[in-house]
């Protein structure tokens, strides 16, 4: 049996999985089962932030492998420690607490809203509200924070206590303040799964503004756009905001499961022990991994990233089929005369990866991806696009 074979008999039918089945690589390019080789603008879904097989992650993350691999969160590990002491020096931001996923840096993000708004105002300040077309993970409670109907059909009944406000509409946020015990505002500042689209900068202010004058908590889920994605450290960073609280994964990872929730100073000692748990959570493999990469998200490297977001912003924004982009930082989107799918198959076709977000093609490529393949990356794309 070859691996599609495998695949189909054995694993779950839940992923619409292109045709290619990937082996090996090295930074940007990737090969797959026939020897074909792929420039690839996906990354995992934002996951490998240095590109495949990067020897300074493999060499930290080896290192601690030959030290210990695991150690219950009974006892203390070093790069636990180390990279929770990075995260909270460079962010500006008190305290973390790990986990393995975006989806579980959410749901932390939630529990510590909730226990925050209970403990000063009482349990019924429980709603929160998030954005329409958002997307907060796949487990019943970031389900249900995720703004978009589409993912709750089939999984009913989800977790109470969310609403769900328009992007950039001020009016009907300040609407659902007043009509419900809201004890958060969580959003995205780039809609990822939602289209790759930004918030404006008026409305950003806003949910600050409002939440500073009704003490509400505000949630900034930064599983997709964090960890230099956007050509900041952190998405909220472009928009000179601070959150109480900030999720994390994906590219903090760099391929191994690792998610962090951190805590800023007003909700830094609301979990207590035997509050929350997680079993892989802050494992020192992982970490010391993420340590390496997140040393390495310096400014000659964010400038790097804008640059090359400027590059293919410029090259696609009147290219021939191109109707607009969006995003931030090498996190974007690519609306096109043609249907998304059809350009994806082409450029794949011509060794190019690139995935999809809601009618858009969406590009993820590693933040060190180097310019001479953007270039030729964005011309396959171009000829992907033309009508």
């Amino acid at each position: 049996m070859n691996v599609f074979q495998k695949d189909s008999q054995f694993i779950a039918n839940t992923y619409a999985r292109f045709p290619v089945a990937l082996v090996s690589g090295k930074g940007s390019l990737v090969q797959d089962t026939t020897g074909k080789e792929y420039i690839d603008l996906s990354t995992g879904i934002a996951v490998n932030t240095f590109g495949i097989a990067d020897g300074e992650w493999i060499n930290a993350v080896t290192k601690q492998l030959t030290k210990i691999q695991h150690a219950s969160n009974l006892y203390y590990t070093e790069p636990c420690a180390e990279l929770a002491k990075i995260l909270c020096q460079r962010t500006g931001l008190k305290k973390v607490f790990f986990s393995n996923s975006g989806a579980e840096a959410n749901e932390c993000a939630i529990k510590t809203a909730r226990k925050y708004a209970a403990d000063k105002k009482g349990k019924e300040y429980n709603t929160i509200i998030t954005l329409k077309n958002s997307f907060h993970g796949r487990t019943i409670t970031t389900l249900a924070a995720t703004g978009q109907e589409v993912f709750h059909n089939d999984f009913l009944p989800l977790t109470e206590g969310f609403a769900y406000c328009e992007a950039g509409n001020i009016q009907e946020l300040e609407n659902l303040v007043k009509t419900n015990k809201v004890c958060a505002i969580m959003f995205e500042t780039v809609q990822g799964e939602g289209g790759v689209l930004p918030l404006s900068q008026e409305f950003v202010d806003k949910i600050f503004e409002i939440a500073n004058k009704n003490d509400i908590l505000t949630i900034c889920d930064e599983v997709q756009t964090g960890n230099g994605r956007t050509g900041a450290l952190y998405g909220f960073m472009k928009y000179g905001v601070l959150p109480d609280i900030v999720s994390t994964a994906k590219g903090l990872g760099n391929g191994l499961p690792l998610g962090a929730t951190m805590l800023g100073e007003k909700v830094k000692d609301v979990l207590t022990p035997s509050s929350h748990g997680s079993t892989f959570g802050g494992n020192p493999v992982a970490c010391a991994g993420a340590v390496n990469v997140i040393n390495r998200i310096d400014d000659n490297l964010l400038d790097e990233v804008n640059k090359k977001s400027a590059y293919i912003i410029n090259s696609l924004k009147n290219a021939n089929g191109v109707k607009s982009i969006s995003g931030l930082g090498l996190m974007l989107g690519i609306e096109t005369e043609k249907d998304a799918s059809q350009v994806i198959k082409y450029c794949m076709d011509n060794g190019v990866l690139v995935i999809k977000a809601k009618n858009k093609v969406r590009l993820l490529p590693a933040l060190n991806i180097p310019f001479e393949l953007v270039e030729k990356a964005v011309e396959v794309i171009k000829k992907g696009c033309a009508l």
